[in-house]
Formats: C-alpha cells, structure tokens, sequence
C-alpha cells in the first residue's frame, strides 16, 4: 500500500495489524505503485520534486514514495521505524553499499560476502568469516526475511535493523571498531555516493555510521522471501505429507509459526550446552539478559530457504538437512541438561523424516539479491 504524504509526516497503512504504523516529521513522499520481481518487494518509481518546508527551516528530502507489493505467502510488510522511512532512493543506495567491499576495514568483504545467492544467501561455512580470515563466533542465517524479525542474531541483542548494521559495521563482519565514522564519511563524501546520500537523505554535513546503518537496513526490508514452491500449493506427494507432519504430529509448527516460519522467540536444543563457566562456551540468550535460565537459548530462525543454507544451527553442527531434522525430531540434544518441552522425541520413522526434508524443500526463496561488483572471497563460496 502507498504512503500518503501530509506536511512534515507521512504514514504506511499496513495490511494487517501485526505491525504498527510508522510517521517521521522529516522525509517527504509521493504516491506510487510498483509491482516486484519474485521474492521481493520494489519502490515507486523515483521522481524529482522541490519540496521546502518552512517549519524546520530547509529543504526536505526529495524521495519517491514505497509501495509494499508483498510476495504470496508474505502477508505483512516488515516493521518500519519512525526515523527511518522507505524511499526508493534510499533502498537503492543500501543496495550499493550491501555490495561495496570498501566499508569494511580492509577492503577484503562487503555484506553480501556472508549472504551469496548460490549458498542460500548464507555464507555456506560453520561460522562467519571477518576481514583477516578471523573466524567469527556463529553460523550465519539467510539474509531472507530479516526485515520481519523483531529481534537480530542469534541471542536477539539488536532490536533493529538499523542497530544490527552498526554493530556488524563495528563487530567481526566489517571490523571496523571506532573507525565507523570515519569510514561512513569516507564513503560518503566519494563522487559515486555524494548524490546518492544527499537525495536519500538530504544534504547532510557529514554521512555518518547511523545514515549507512539506516540505507542498509531499508534495502534488507526488501528481501522478502515468498511465491515459494508451498506457498503456490505445487509441492509434490512427500512434502505434502510433510507439511501434515510439519503442522501436526511432528510438532514442528510450534515454534516455526506464521509468515516466516519462526515465532522469533528463544529456545534451548542442547545444541552447544555444556558448563556456562567454561572458556569459550557460547551462553547465547544468557549473554544479552544475564539470567541464568537464558543460557543457551537461542531465537528461532525462519525455516524459508532452509534447505540451501547448510550447515545449520548457531553453531554449525549439523552439516546436512537431514541431520538437523532428525536431531529436532528426536528431541534435541539432553546430554548436557534439559531442553525446551516442545522439543520431544516424535518416534518419527525414517520415511516420515524425508517427507519432513521434502516439505523443508518446498520453502525454497525463488528470488535473488542484484549483484552488484566483484565479490569474490577467499574462504567464501568454494573460493
């Protein structure tokens, strides 16, 4: 649906009430409508306009208005913050800078390193690879519907988006440290970028970490996975009676619920548990909250695309589809302790665990991210 522009706010009317709406006092918009490419969803069209606005004393962002036309299976546009609206010069400028190898310390990675199309939009690897070949704590998720997560990385430490880029911009993925503001006015003031961060943002004295922060994000919110082969209902027999499993005896649909199949809560498997004091242990929940009944939980990723975005679980440690499956269906891992009460063993039959598998098939992301540049990584891709 459209956002409506009204002096100095506007607001995105949702379709559902999952969400609330979102106003920000500085951007101003025109009406559009777009239709988007399979998997995604697209801006207006960008047209130029003079827009002043008296009452904060200079000029306004002069930006196409977003139009969220959702793909089949995607009922629900991702959260948008109040200070943060789509524009599709903005989304357009978080999609170069998702592809440039220059915000990170040393030239060597950009974020579309870790979320490649032919690995699922993953990175294929265990863990996470940073700048240097340092290897990073988790595996990483698909980048797919991370726009509908209210909370990011495995222990859920960001609330946003925008707060998830800066802490990758400053963490292992980029590794720049202090260094990001530095680096965002770098980038910034480069001929290519100028324009592009002065009509997404206004003219702004210097770019910072946070407009970085905030182009990345609003380009995340497009990459919206749908039109999968369940959702159009084409699936064949063994996916079929894998989604009666899946939604039924097997339990599954528990914590793998509604659009993107996660409740975006946190949940102990066993996976990784041990002794909390241990050197190195990864507490996960735990780590964010402080209380000891959080460690080793950890939140529910979407199950969409799953089937190419092996290894699996925060760790890495199970290599295979079918590993996973069978280590869920059979109650997770207790050595260590108790898991979730949801997780039990369903005594499910080897043939009942390919159709679960062919079911997981089904939710294969028919898009693809846009490449931009080079992006070849040594470590990455069977580089």
């Amino acid at each position: 649906m459209p956002m409506t522009r009204r002096r100095g706010t506007h607001a995105l009317l949702l379709v559902a009430t999952m969400f609330g709406g979102c106003s920000d006092p500085k951007p101003a918009a025109i009406e559009a409508k777009a239709k988007p490419t399979p998997g995604t969803a697209t801006p207006a069209a960008n047209k130029a306009v003079d827009t002043t606005d008296e009452g904060d004393g200079g000029p306004e962002v002069a930006a196409a208005a977003w139009a969220w036309t959702l793909p089949k299976g995607i009922h629900t546009p991702p959260r948008v913050p109040e200070d943060n609206a789509m524009s599709a010069d903005k989304v357009e400028l978080g999609h170069r800078l998702f592809m440039d190898k220059r915000l990170s310390i040393d030239g060597t990675r950009s974020c579309y390193s870790c979320h490649q199309n032919e690995l699922g939009n993953a990175d294929g690897r265990t863990k996470a690879l940073g700048p240097g070949n340092k290897d990073l704590p988790r595996n990483t998720p698909t980048i797919w519907n991370v726009g509908l997560s209210a909370t990011l990385y495995w222990d859920g430490r960001s609330d946003s988006l925008e707060a998830q880029a800066l802490a990758a911009l400053k963490g292992g993925n980029m590794a720049l440290g202090d260094a990001v503001e530095s680096k965002a006015a770098e980038i910034g003031a480069l001929p290519e970028y100028a324009a592009a961060f002065a009509k997404a943002f206004g003219t702004p004295a210097k770019v910072t970490g946070l407009h970085v922060a905030q182009a990345l994000s609003a380009y995340e919110r497009t990459l919206l996975c749908g039109d999968t082969v369940h959702d159009n209902d084409t699936q064949d027999e063994a996916a079929k009676r894998g989604w009666v499993l899946f939604s039924g005896p097997a339990g599954c649909i528990t914590c793998h619920a509604q659009d993107n199949f996660s409740d975006g809560l946190y949940h102990r498997m066993g996976i990784g548990a041990g002794d909390p004091a241990a050197a190195g242990i990864d507490l996960g929940r735990g780590k964010i909250t402080g209380k000891p009944e959080d460690n080793f939980l950890f939140r529910t990723p979407t199950l969409r695309n799953v089937a190419r975005t092996a290894p699996y679980f925060h760790d890495g440690s199970a290599a295979t589809l079918e590993d996973a499956v069978r280590i869920m269906a059979s109650g997770g891992i207790t050595t260590a302790g108790p898991v979730d009460s949801n997780l039990i063993d369903r005594k499910l039959t080897p043939e009942q665990l390919a159709d679960l598998v062919a079911f997981l098939r089904s939710l294969d992301c028919p898009g693809k991210l846009e490449v931009k540049g080079e992006q070849k990584v040594d470590g990455i891709g069977g580089a």
